[in-house]
C-alpha cells in the first residue's frame, strides 16, 4: 500500500500542537486521527506517522490499548499481520479532537 501525500498527519500534528488540550501521549491524537476511517497496519501508521521512532509508537499503541481506546487484532500469517483499530470509547474522542482544532483554527490570530 502506498501512502499519499494526502494520509499524513502532518496538518494534524500542527493543530496538536496548538490544541489546547492533550489526549493521551504526544502521539495518541495523531494515532486516533490516522485510525478514524479503520484499521490500519503498525507500518502503515509509522508510515503516516512522520517523525515518530517505532519504539515510541509501540509504546503509544500498548498505552493505548491498555486504556481500551484501540484494539489489536493478530491475524498471524509469515511476516505477521497485525491491525490496529479503534475502539467505542477510542471513537468517541474523535469529537474532542474535532472542537480542539476547530477551537484552534478559530483563534489561531490571537
Amino acid at each position: 500500500m502506498t501512502i499519499s501525500e494526502e494520509a499524513s498527519v502532518f496538518d494534524l500534528r500542527k493543530c496538536a500542537h496548538r490544541s489546547p488540550i492533550q489526549v493521551g501521549d504526544k502521539w495518541s491524537g495523531a494515532v486516533l486521527r490516522c485510525l478514524q476511517d479503520g484499521p490500519h497496519r503498525f507500518t502503515e501508521l509509522k508510515a503516516r506517522l512522520r517523525g515518530v521512532n517505532p519504539k515510541v509508537l509501540t509504546e503509544t499503541l500498548r498505552a493505548m490499548e491498555r486504556d481500551h481506546w484501540l484494539t489489536r487484532t493478530d491475524h498471524g500469517g509469515n511476516p505477521p499481520h497485525v491491525e490496529y483499530a479503534l475502539t467505542e470509547v477510542g471513537g468517541s474522542l474523535i469529537g474532542v479532537l474535532d472542537t480542539a482544532c476547530t477551537w484552534a483554527r478559530e483563534h489561531q490570530e490571537d
